[in-house]
This record gives C-alpha cells, sequence and structure tokens, in this order.
C-alpha cells in the first residue's frame, strides 16, 4: 500500500479533536496534528476570512474512500476539503510503524 498525508480543515480544535479520534479508533489514521491557521477562501462569490484548525493525518492513499465515509459523518461544513497528498520517500522505520499499527 502507498502512504499519504491528508489534511483537513476544520471548524475550530474540537471538531479536529472529534475527527482525529472517530479515525484512530477505526485504525484508518496513524498520526494527526492540529494547526491552527487563518483561511481567506471564496464561498458564495463573497470573500470570506476565518480562524480554523489544518488537521494533518498520515496513513495508507487506499484508506480514502473509508476516511471521507467517517468525515462525512462528523464534520460541520456543507462543503469541506479533504486531500491526499501522496508521499514520494519516508524512513523504513516509519514504513514498518504505520504497517504494524494499522496493518
Amino acid at each position: 500500500m502507498k502512504f499519504s498525508i491528508f489534511l483537513l480543515s476544520c471548524k475550530d480544535k474540537k471538531e479536529a479533536e472529534r475527527i482525529e479520534k472517530k479515525l484512530f479508533g477505526e485504525k484508518l489514521i496513524i498520526c494527526s496534528k492540529k494547526i491552527e491557521v487563518n483561511s481567506s477562501y471564496l464561498w458564495k462569490k463573497q470573500i470570506n476570512n476565518g480562524s480554523e484548525v489544518l488537521l494533518l493525518m498520515e496513513s495508507y492513499n487506499e484508506y480514502f474512500e473509508r476516511i471521507n465515509k467517517e468525515v462525512r459523518k462528523l464534520h460541520s461544513y456543507e462543503t469541506y476539503t479533504l486531500y491526499s497528498v501522496p508521499i514520494g520517500k519516508m524512513t523504513k522505520e516509519a514504513k514498518n510503524w504505520i504497517k504494524e499499527e494499522l496493518g
């Protein structure tokens, strides 16, 4: 399987923690990081600005649909963005850790 970094913008830290807890419980992610960000975006033809939490998660690329299914149940946004960015290279130790924990 191929490894990826998943990125998901969340309304706040509480929402990010709720989502990551579910994904950890389902063994869909191996690691997550929460980063507070200031976002600017177009929504309904208007420029908006706001604070969000960017949730970075590490997992298998093949888990995208399963992760998205769980995020869809828990996310508050009408239209959220979930991205998967393939990892080109990583250490052998990290690969072994992911395989051991996620199977």
